[in-house]
């Protein structure tokens, strides 16, 4: 092989390698970025500086696994919702963490999956956003302005284990369940491109009818939304479904699709649809949401109904609860959970009394469960509407598609404030729907 022949299959072979690195870098900054600073579960837990204010081992900075219930690691006090004396406790955290510099110019928020309860956030010294309360209900702050890139920083978050809401200590402190306190589901950072979609709600009807709002990050003029539904094998499926965005920060798409496969208990079919926002025909942030085609309804005076089919619910009630961790849970406990009642011939099951870790649902739609998923809500007082309000809104974001998700319930024994109904519409593409106890009331 000659000299010159060398040299044109070496820079060949430079300009392909070139391509594809620049090509997989693009695709890579299109996307989500994700950067877990806790476990994903109790199984690969991180541990972070812990401070306990009262009870078991307080008054000493130690450290603790990120996700669990302090409770379960000798901290504080173990306290039932119906217990009169009961100790205040708070957990105070502390944790250091790097980022990338890749990350500047990016929109960066931290995002907490659940703490039990009231929660307070700093970053680098300064406070991230306003306290949240309520449990079992993800929330996120923007910290883009907060961060340090590619230097170490401070992230500190004091959680209280009673609320100074009396709506959420009703629902949380006072009902008929255990109370643990801490930071038992996940937390972590996502970098999102500045023009970028912040989630996707999704009603995929038995009869192929597909309908999907597009939440972008903000109003976007002379940009294009394309949508493309694939099997989760990553085979097309249908069409592209191309819109304009026209000034808007809300885009509805809709297509039709010839005989799919359906999503039910016993045949939990899937799809997904990877979701696009260019500008200038460039591409600025691509999701992915999987999805099931099926039809959810409740006939009056007649029975509840899976694509056209009548059926009886069997199954149970369940909290998130293992006698090692509490609260805290991970994938293979959810799987297990699940297993077992398929295993007795269940097909249902009601959250009770709190939306479940993500984990679970996900197993609940890859094996085929009907879940309930219900607001924490409890009687004496319900949720005063200013905070039930908040509360459905992070409920139905997170959880609406979920195919295994056919109805919510809004509370538990009485806890229904029929103010929060209006709501579930405001948010719920699929317009399931919501029990109020032994009461239901399609919108």
């Amino acid at each position: 092989m000659n000299n010159k022949l060398c040299y044109s299959i070496l820079k060949y072979i430079f300009y392909l390698c070139s391509f594809l690195f620049f090509t997989t870098a693009s695709l890579l900054a299109q996307k989500t970025d994700v950067l877990y600073l806790s476990g994903k579960g109790t199984d690969d837990a991180v541990m972070w500086d812990f401070y306990c204010t009262a009870g078991n081992n307080s008054g000493k900075w130690t450290q603790i696994p990120v996700p669990s219930n302090w409770e379960f690691h000798g901290f504080g006090q173990f306290t039932y919702g119906h217990d009169k004396k009961r100790l205040n406790e708070s957990g105070m955290y502390r944790h250091k963490f790097t980022i990338s510099e890749h990350w500047k110019g990016k929109k960066v928020n931290i995002v907490f999956d659940g703490a039990m309860t009231d929660t307070e956030v700093f970053v680098n010294g300064k406070k991230a956003g306003p306290i949240h309360q309520g449990a079992f209900y993800c929330f996120r702050y923007d910290i883009t302005k907060l961060l340090k890139y590619g230097k170490e920083n401070l992230l500190e978050v004091t959680v209280h284990k009673s609320s100074s809401n009396k709506s959420v200590e009703a629902a949380e402190r006072k009902a008929d369940f255990w109370v643990f306190g801490g930071i038992f589901r996940p937390v972590w950072l996502e970098a999102l491109p500045l023009n970028h979609i912040e989630r996707i709600a999704i009603d995929a009807k038995s009869s192929g009818e597909f309908r999907m709002n597009v939440h972008l990050g903000h109003k976007e003029s002379k940009a294009e939304i394309v949508a493309q539904v694939k099997t989760l094998d990553g085979k097309l499926y249908g069409e592209e479904i191309r819109l304009d965005v026209k000034n808007q920060d809300v885009v509805c798409l809709s297509a039709d699709y010839v005989n799919p496969a359906l999503w039910s208990s016993e045949f939990p079919n899937r799809y997904m649809v990877e979701v696009s926002l260019l500008k200038e025909d460039e591409v600025q942030h691509i999701v992915t949401e999987k999805f099931g085609f099926r039809t959810a309804e409740l006939r009056p005076r007649d029975g509840f109904y899976i694509n056209g089919v009548k059926i009886k619910f069997k199954g149970v009630n369940r909290h998130t609860h293992w006698p090692t961790s509490g609260r805290a849970s991970n994938y293979n406990l959810s799987l297990n959970d699940v297993l077992l009642m398929k295993e007795m011939n269940m097909n249902a099951v009601r959250m009770s009394h709190y939306p479940p870790d993500r984990h679970f649902l996900d197993v609940c739609d890859s094996l085929g469960m009907y879940v309930i998923d219900e607001l924490t809500a409890w009687q004496y007082p319900p949720y005063e509407t200013s905070i039930g309000k908040e509360k459905v809104r992070q409920l139905i974001s997170r959880d609406v598609n979920h195919p295994c998700v056919v109805m919510w319930t809004n509370g538990n024994e009485g806890g229904f404030n029929f103010e929060l109904l209006p709501e579930y519409a405001r948010y719920d593409i699929q317009n399931s729907v919501v029990l109020f106890n032994f009461l239901s009331f399609k919108r």
